[in-house]
């Protein structure tokens, strides 16, 4: 059974935006959130879907605005916080986004209330907290992808999980149609998102 969750478990999804695009994209697809939303729904009681992104500050348009707005009215609790320009050590301005203290918190605070966490993120940085809230009595699974070139779930997150969800098995449930990508909610949902790991970020911008 690909999706590891038991009839009437009380579930939410922790989404890391910025990591679950990446590894989306990795995998050549693109995500309808109303599909996921649906998939795990018809599975557990889905009692909480946060989604975590960062977003830039003074621009006249943001491409990850429609997205954003969208799932604050479709269902998905938004968290977002906005990002931080600095200067690395070569002198190159970038941008950094990163949301892993606001899911920590919220994961923690909620763990109490629920039986069952889909974590979307294949950061290893998230080992830690993992065993945190087992050791309360919370099933942690999570959705991320090793079938991409580099892998993006790291080995340790893997090993520490109840159940590991390889996206690209649910990949023809989640993936959005040639004709959602037109008519949709957003034309190109992430492609200004920030990721967390700036060594490793094709995005990060430069000047």
């Amino acid at each position: 059974m690909i999706l590891d969750i038991r009839e009437n478990e009380r579930v939410a999804l922790f989404i890391d935006g910025a990591n679950l695009y990446a590894a989306a994209r990795a995998l050549g697809f693109d995500i309808d959130y109303k599909r996921l939303l649906e998939l795990f729904s018809e599975k557990g009681r889905v009692v909480r879907a946060l989604y975590y992104t960062a977003l830039i500050e003074d621009q006249e348009y943001s491409p990850i605005r429609p997205l954003v707005d969208w799932l604050d009215y479709n269902g998905y609790t938004m968290v977002t916080k906005p990002t931080k320009e600095f200067t690395d050590n070569y002198g190159r301005r970038k941008i950094k986004g990163d949301m892993d203290i606001e899911l920590a918190v919220d994961m923690m605070e909620m763990a109490s209330f629920l039986d069952h966490i889909a974590l979307f993120s294949g950061d290893g940085d998230f080992r830690r907290l993992v065993e945190i809230v087992q050791r309360r009595g919370v099933r942690i699974s999570v959705v991320s992808t090793v079938r991409s070139s580099p892998p993006m779930a790291a080995d340790e997150l893997r090993r520490q999980a109840d159940h590991f969800i390889e996206l690209a098995d649910i990949s023809n449930e989640i993936s959005r149609s040639h004709a959602d990508r037109q008519h949709g909610p957003d034309e190109d949902p992430e492609d200004d998102e920030p990721y967390d790991d700036y060594d490793d970020d094709p995005m990060a911008r430069e000047a």
